[in-house]
């Protein structure tokens, strides 16, 4: 695809969002089935079934896929999308080329080790590796347009908040942190 099949593919999607804001407004879900023989769930994608559960230094076995992980590939998956949309939409030429994303995570904020330590990732890093003619200037505005439209890169540096509900089938249903 090319920056004017991109652009032409997108222009009626624009237009409408432009016209009726509200049209742009879309919920995306996710589910899952918990394995309540195992600590796991497994989670519906589009392509089939993904069996997750803990990371071998929280007590996984390494049979099952690591959330963090599967977090980091969220985030390289995003930003390899965004930025060969928007490489097409500038024009640069990529060959092709390699996404990295790396977490910091102190498993004893996740296991309750200690109450002090935080739970997550502290500092995520995304490395490029681009096989591109593109000058230094070119590549800069690329990855700073990357970074900029890439949806999971900006969820996560703008931590969107989070609302959790427990819905059972009695009466007795409970928004997560209300007493």
């Amino acid at each position: 695809m090319n920056g004017e099949e991109l652009r032409a593919r997108q222009a009626p999607w624009k237009a409408l969002y432009r016209e009726r804001p509200e049209e742009a407004v879309r919920t995306l879900k996710a589910e899952g089935s918990l394995d309540t023989t195992y600590p796991g769930c497994r989670v519906t994608t589009e392509i089939g079934p993904v069996e997750a559960g803990l990371h071998p230094a929280a007590g996984g076995d390494g049979t099952r896929a690591c959330p963090g992980d599967m977090l980091l590939q969220a985030l390289v998956g995003c930003a390899g999308v965004t930025l060969t949309a928007v490489a097409t939409a500038l024009g640069i030429t990529l060959r092709g080329g390699k996404i990295e994303a790396e977490g910091d995570l102190d498993f004893r904020g996740t296991l309750g080790v200690d109450k002090t330590t935080p739970v997550g990732f502290t500092a995520i890093r995304l490395r490029y590796q681009l096989d591109t003619d593109a000058d230094e200037a070119q590549v800069a505005k690329l990855l700073e347009l990357t970074e900029r439209y890439c949806v999971v890169a900006q969820t996560i540096h703008k931590s969107t908040p989070l609302g959790s509900a427990a819905v059972g089938s009695d009466e007795s249903q409970r928004v997560a942190g209300e007493n």
